[in-house]
């Protein structure tokens, strides 16, 4: 065996017990404990039934391997990020499957300064050590465990990225998904002018409305419903472990990801005029547009936190942007966050004095995309080259996957890292009906 199924890309995840038990957990701590040579570690769990044991099990093989353990509780992602420098820890665990089923956990890993881990840039490392059974202790002294309630620190972080007195009384419809969100809604409603209609926010782990993953159309409606009935002026829903939040227009509308990128971009370089901009290459034009105009410079990465951040490290980029609608800020320690990019874009609605469909309208009209679609295939690197032919007339990339652009449109075709899946973006330069009409041509081809 030379391969453990659940380490993925950028982290670890599978169904529990099948792919990731206790056992297999408790040798992950002792090996990162190992890897880091840590004296003390944050760890961070989601609402899923399994994360309480999951939790014991990692933080014993810590302990055993000489670490002290931080345990926050309840929490999400974005708060192990925030925990690790806040605390000086060496490391941060996040115990989480994110928008996955309920029979799925995994783990988030960061190092000191919340530097993201992922398979090649260490979780091989653990992965070789599990499989070489090279697990003997480093100390014989065994660290213990404290729990720590971050929550109040996390809230009073946030205020560094939003001015209060510049957002409106707005009326705001949240969806926690049944996640971990609801729990710092709950906390940051006293500090914020708006009405909060919260739906679904209760941490539950059976996931009773649904898998919180609002990517998908069929997990929208109750947000859309809850603008429609309450007149409400934006909706915003999150997946479980929140560091990814979604937005809805006043009238119900879902936008896109990549004009969020633009907006967030375009709000962060009002203030801070000169700075890099990073963005992933599935969907360009609208980012490059706006950054150029607003005074910014872009800097393509790779898509992938671990890419986007060790980017944005590189080139001391102030935000980074993927259309997937994660966002990353320098002063977030290179982090991605499900709030910050909610409570800036309710300043930005306020200052303008318009609302986000206004906001966003001539960037959809300028750049109308596809948005991502998948098509499940049984040999999508094959079935790539035989676009790469096909299209080979474009101008052609392959920083990540395969684009190719033309002067009035292009698209983007990458694989999953995790299953046989064609990933598709389309856009077009201020066509639509073209950009529909590429769309179809390429999903014929790749679904022949």
């Amino acid at each position: 065996m030379d391969k453990i199924n659940c380490f993925k890309a950028y982290d670890i995840r599978g169904k529990v017990p099948s792919e990731l038990d206790v056992e297999l957990v408790y040798k992950i701590g002792v090996a990162y404990a190992k890897y880091i040579d840590a004296e003390k570690i944050v760890i961070g769990r989601d609402v899923r039934r399994s994360s309480d044991a999951l939790f014991d099990a990692l933080s014993k093989g810590l302990n055993d391997n000489g670490v002290d353990v931080i345990d926050l509780g309840l929490c999400g992602t974005e708060m192990v990020y925030y925990a690790t420098p806040a605390l000086e820890a060496d490391g941060g665990i996040m115990i989480t499957a994110s928008h996955n089923p309920p029979e799925y956990n995994g783990m988030k890993f960061v190092k000191r300064n919340s530097v993201p881990v992922g398979y090649d840039s260490g979780l091989n490392v653990v992965e070789k050590m599990i499989l070489n059974n090279d697990l003997s202790p480093l100390s014989h002294d065994p660290g213990d465990t404290r729990q720590h309630d971050i929550m109040n620190g996390f809230i009073n972080n946030l205020k560094k990225f939003y001015n209060v007195d510049r957002i409106n009384p707005l009326k705001v419809v949240v969806n926690a998904g049944n996640g971990c969100a609801g729990l710092a809604l709950d906390k940051l409603e006293s500090k914020l002018p708006i009405k909060m209609i919260k739906i679904f926010n209760e941490p539950d782990s059976d996931f009773p409305n649904g898998v919180p993953n609002p990517l998908l159309p069929e997990n929208r409606q109750s947000t859309i419903d809850a603008i429609n009935q309450n007149h409400s002026d934006l909706g915003v829903a999150w997946d479980g472990d929140y560091d990814r939040c979604f937005l809805f227009d006043e009238k119900g509308n879902f936008i896109e990801g990549y004009y969020i990128v633009g907006l967030l971009a375009k709000s962060i370089l009002k203030k801070n005029p000169g700075e890099k901009i990073v963005h992933d290459p599935r969907l360009i034009w609208n980012t490059i547009d706006v950054v150029n105009k607003a005074g910014g410079k872009t800097v393509v990465s790779p898509s992938g936190h671990a890419f986007i951040k060790q980017k944005m490290r590189e080139v001391n980029a102030i935000y980074g942007g993927e259309m997937s609608a994660h966002h990353y800020f320098r002063d977030n320690a290179y982090s991605d966050s499900g709030m910050i990019p909610f409570l800036l874009i309710m300043q930005l609605m306020s200052e303008e004095n318009k609302p986000l469909s206004k906001l966003v309208e001539e960037m959809i009209e300028s750049y109308p995309c596809s948005g991502e679609i998948n098509s499940k295939i049984d040999n999508p690197a094959k079935k790539i080259e035989e676009l790469a032919k096909k299209y080979s007339d474009g101008n052609q990339d392959r920083l990540d996957g395969l684009s190719v652009e033309y002067n009035n449109w292009r698209f983007n075709l990458r694989m999953s890292n995790t299953e046989p899946i064609i990933r598709l973006n389309v856009e077009s330069k201020g066509d639509v009906k073209l950009m529909k009409e590429k769309t179809e041509e390429l999903l014929r081809t790749i679904r022949s």
